[in-house]
C-alpha cells in the first residue's frame, strides 16, 4: 500500500497495512518495529513506521509520522489510528498528538504481532481509553 490513499479501506486491509508499514522502521538501536496507519476525516490512508536516531531523544514515532503526514497532506483531523508492534501501547506523547487531531471517541485500534509479521491480536480502544485526561486546546480555553 503507498504511504497515501484516497480510497474506501476495509478495516482488515488498514490491520495488515499497518503490520506491513512495520518493515520501514529504521531502528538499528533498539531492533523494535513499530508501523502506522491513519485514516484521515477524508478517508485517505497515511503509513507511518518509526525512525530511531542515535541521541535517542530525536527518535520519532511511527504513530507521530503517520499524523504528520496526514495533516501536511492536507486533512484537519484524522478519524482513526492503527499500531502495530510487539506491544502496540503508544507513548504518551504520540497519544496527546492524537488528542490535537482526534475526537475522544476515535478509534485506535492496537495491532500486536510477532517479529515475522504474524497477527497475535487485535484490540480496538477509544483515544478516550487511552488518554482520559487529555491536555486539549478547548481545554487549554484556545
Amino acid at each position: 500500500m503507498s504511504s497515501v490513499c484516497r480510497c474506501k479501506v476495509a478495516d482488515g486491509e488498514l490491520v495488515k497495512a499497518a503490520v506491513k508499514a512495520r518493515k520501514l522502521a529504521y531502528c538499528p538501536y533498539s531492533k523494535y518495529r513499530v508501523g502506522a496507519v491513519v485514516v484521515g476525516a477524508s478517508g485517505a490512508v497515511y503509513t507511518g513506521a518509526n525512525v530511531e536516531n542515535a541521541s535517542f531523544g530525536l527518535t520519532v514515532c511511527a504513530e507521530r509520522i503517520a499524523i504528520f503526514k496526514a495533516i501536511t497532506g492536507g486533512e484537519k483531523a484524522i478519524k482513526a489510528v492503527y499500531v502495530a508492534a510487539k506491544m502496540p501501547n503508544p507513548c504518551g506523547a504520540c497519544r496527546q498528538v492524537m488528542a490535537e487531531f482526534m475526537r475522544p471517541d476515535g478509534k485506535v485500534v492496537l495491532i500486536s504481532a510477532t517479529g515475522e509479521g504474524r497477527i497475535r491480536r487485535v484490540e480496538t480502544q477509544t483515544l478516550k481509553t487511552l488518554l482520559p485526561h487529555a491536555f486539549s486546546p478547548a481545554g487549554a480555553g484556545l
